[in-house]
């Protein structure tokens, strides 16, 4: 589902000469359907950049990066787009949604991009946030108001949300108690049950442990790290 062949990434420092400082060399991993994936390395090793890079956050110098049938490394951006909406999934630390958006519409939001009723895709968000014990009282809310820890659960319900055959996820289970990190595990291997090809940062290692099929450090990828 998910394949990176020969990947390369350089970043272009233009208020400093033009200096070229390549961050990626030949990158390869693959992600099978109802696989877990961690990244794995040192900080500054590039596995954020990885990841932004299957997103199309960030474009490749070289190689190629196939998700479904679609080379990100050299899709255009309504292609992105698309990919984004209706394949691949991704979970960031962070929550970025528009000021004064309901809560509730906010997770139900990938559901009705994709056409599907009202009712049904409220119900669905309702359903995840009950299961990541957000108050039903703040459904009404925006989650700009929310606490960190809030925000990060409003974020993975969005997340999990659509069934996505694809999802990449960054730190899911850091800053949760105990509770709700068992609620987000079991949401990962319910996703991967259901045939979710998983890539992610697990800094957590019980839970890399527990939910990761294989680990691919990433320093070999990385100029100036790798032996």
């Amino acid at each position: 589902m998910i394949r990176i062949e020969n990947l390369s990434k350089n970043f272009t420092l233009h208020n400093q000469g033009g200096t070229v400082i390549p961050v990626m060399a030949g990158a390869c991993l693959q992600v099978a359907p109802g696989e877990c994936v961690a990244l794995t390395g040192q900080s500054g090793a590039g596995k954020s950049t990885l990841m932004r890079m299957v997103y199309g956050n960030y474009l490749a110098a070289s190689g190629s990066i196939m998700v479904g049938g679609l080379d990100v490394a050299r899709a255009a951006p309504r292609q992105i787009i698309a990919l984004r909406r209706e394949t691949l999934g991704y979970v960031s630390q962070f929550l970025r949604v528009v000021p004064r958006v309901p809560t509730l519409d906010v997770v139900a939001e990938p559901l009705l991009s994709l056409g599907h009723p009202g009712d049904d895709a409220r119900a669905r968000a309702a359903d995840l946030l009950a299961r990541l014990n957000i108050p039903r009282r703040l459904w009404s809310l925006s989650p700009t108001t929310f606490s960190g820890g809030e925000q990060q659960r409003v974020n993975i319900a969005r997340g999990f949300a659509h069934a996505y055959p694809a999802l990449l996820l960054d730190e899911p289970t850091a800053s949760l108690d105990a509770t709700n990190r068992e609620v987000v595990m079991t949401l990962i291997e319910e996703a991967k049950a259901r045939g979710a090809a998983i890539l992610g940062i697990f800094h957590d290692e019980a839970a890399r442990d527990r939910l990761c099929d294989r680990q691919v450090d990433v320093t070999g990828f990385t100029p100036g790290l790798a032996a």
